[in-house]
């Protein structure tokens, strides 16, 4: 009797034993904390764009497409250029639920110069990041305005008659003339009112308005996730 109960109590540590040593280590799980974790299978969905054609100011612009992918909101859009300065948005938003997004990305996709009679064209990418859960079943993309921001010698060249009968037209006494500055020819303000400092007749002259075509153009749509 006292060997059959040595034999089954040698039996039970040896069991014991062995399910000891082949037991695996349970490793605590961390979370990634610097980098938050996108889902490949975050969806992609395109968007419908109630009215893709808008003309303001003589420009028309054309959405070609607008579509969300992961946190971006991307939209397409073709425009024609004024003239053959280097034109690009200038100003653009994203409203949706109440929120206006005026922070956006730009990739140039295509640039096709005037030709026979016609004017040149442009297409780009704005990208709009968006939060995950954003809602935008009713949504606008604005652009405000295109701009070709002038180089130094392109005041002389292109602006200072523009800007010089503007300042005629009201009323304000800035006069403009262009000098050889180091070789190379410069817009200078030669009078202005005295009440006038030389800092708010610059802001007046350099305004952004010389060489920007407000808009806007408006483009509902509606982007279901």
């Amino acid at each position: 009797m006292k060997k059959v109960a040595v034999v089954i109590l040698m039996v039970f540590i040896t069991a014991c034993g062995s399910s000891s040593q082949n037991q695996q280590p349970v490793l605590p799980q961390f979370l990634p904390t610097a980098t938050a974790y996108i889902d490949p299978s975050y969806p992609t969905a395109q968007a419908q764009i109630a009215a893709a054609d808008q003309t303001a100011s003589g420009i028309a612009v054309h959405m070609q497409r607008a579509w969300v992918e992961g946190k971006n909101v991307n939209a397409e859009i073709c425009y024609t250029l004024p003239d053959a300065s280097d034109w690009s948005v200038w100003s653009a938003s994203l409203t949706y639920a109440g929120t206006i997004l005026q922070e956006y990305g730009t990739t140039l996709l295509s640039f096709q110069e005037a030709a026979n009679g016609q004017p040149g064209s442009r297409c780009d990418m704005l990208t709009f990041v968006v939060p995950p859960d954003a809602d935008l079943s009713n949504s606008i993309i604005t652009i405000n305005s295109i701009a070709a921001p002038p180089k130094q010698d392109d005041y002389c060249a292109v602006y200072m008659p523009k800007i010089q009968q503007a300042m005629v037209e009201r009323g304000i006494g800035i006069t403009l003339d262009c000098f050889d500055v180091n070789g190379v020819l410069t817009m200078q303000i030669t009078a202005r009112p005295p009440e006038m400092t030389q800092e708010q007749a610059e802001q007046i002259v350099y305004s952004d308005e010389f060489y920007t075509v407000p808009g806007p153009w408006n483009f509902p749509f509606n982007l279901s996730q």
